[in-house]
């Protein structure tokens, strides 16, 4: 029996129940997961990524789990590479495919392309680096507008990439930077959404994240870096494992590890959604409905079988 081909896109903040749906629809249909998940591709991280269990992935099928050693760097560029290989060969052998993860520009990237520009100049950025962040921010402003309304000048790398572009093509990186509301798009899908209120989300995430030490996230830690010494400059992204490592080495409480652990977390959350509510194609439906409610409006909206 033939499959639609459009992917099904299950979206949500952190800790909104995302990855139950995608488990148990894919379950029912005989679906395989596409993690869209930046930090999920590194091999150990596994407490703190709300990673699939062993047993969640002999009963589904995941891609894009597992791929390197924390030690390691990982672009987005390579996994939009081996996400399209991935697409190809569900549609090859006629599988339905559900896509899940927390990270924004992973989904911007795979489903409307992202602007790579050209290569990084060392000499640009080092001298850029000893200039002030609200001066940077001001130059951003003089030379793209729109870029500067976008990125905060905190954002100092963001910032530096942007001025480093306009100084070696003569244009503005937003000039270059496909628009969020383009109607193309690199592979069809159907968008679902978990939205909740955000106090619950915020009860929800702390849960989790108590729930997480408990669970053995701080022995985790303690083997990856037995086992790799430090992490790379973006396994090291993953929220809460750099808390955790100076705590390990005596820098912090684990009491006051915990506590900014959640702070950055419910941080992540509202960060996820703000970009999540770019996507106007998304069917957002509210996250504390029961389980059945949530598959039967996802299975409504998907023509899978």
């Amino acid at each position: 029996m033939a499959v639609s081909t459009d992917i099904l896109v299950i979206l949500g903040p952190t800790a909104s129940g995302k990855s139950e749906l995608a488990l148990e629809l894919a379950r029912r249909t005989r679906a395989e997961i596409l993690s869209v998940d930046s930090m999920q591709v590194y091999r150990g991280m596994d407490v703190g990524t709300a990673k699939p269990t062993a047993a969640e992935q002999a009963a589904v099928r995941h891609h894009l789990i597992d791929l390197v050693n924390p030690s390691e760097a990982f672009t987005v560029a390579r996994f939009v590479e081996q996400a399209d290989a991935v697409i190809a060969d569900c549609r090859r052998r006629n599988v339905p495919l559900i896509a899940t993860g927390g990270t924004p520009l992973y989904y911007k990237a795979l489903f409307e392309g992202l602007f790579e520009g050209p290569p990084a100049d060392d000499a640009i950025r080092q001298r850029l680096k000893t200039e002030d962040a609200d001066a940077l921010h001001a130059r951003l402003r003089a030379v793209d507008p729109a870029a500067a309304r976008r990125i905060h000048a905190n954002d100092t790398r963001r910032v530096i990439r942007a001025l480093e572009v306009f100084e070696l093509t003569g244009r503005p990186i937003s000039s270059f930077q496909t628009d969020w509301e383009t109607t193309a798009h690199r592979h069809a899908a159907i968008w679902i959404g978990l939205n909740w209120d955000k106090d619950i989300l915020n009860r929800r995430i702390n849960a989790r994240v108590k729930a997480m030490i408990a669970a053995g996230w701080l022995d985790e830690v303690r083997t990856l870096l037995d086992r790799f010494g430090d992490l790379s400059k973006t396994s090291a992204e993953a929220t809460g494992y750099q808390t955790l490592i100076d705590h390990v080495r005596g820098q912090l409480t684990l009491d006051d590890a915990v506590e900014l652990i959640k702070i950055a977390t419910r941080q992540l959350a509202r960060k996820q959604m703000k970009w999540f509510r770019r996507w106007s194609q998304v069917r957002w439906i509210p996250g504390n409905a029961d389980l059945e409610t949530r598959l039967q409006t996802a299975s409504q909206s998907w023509p899978h079988g």
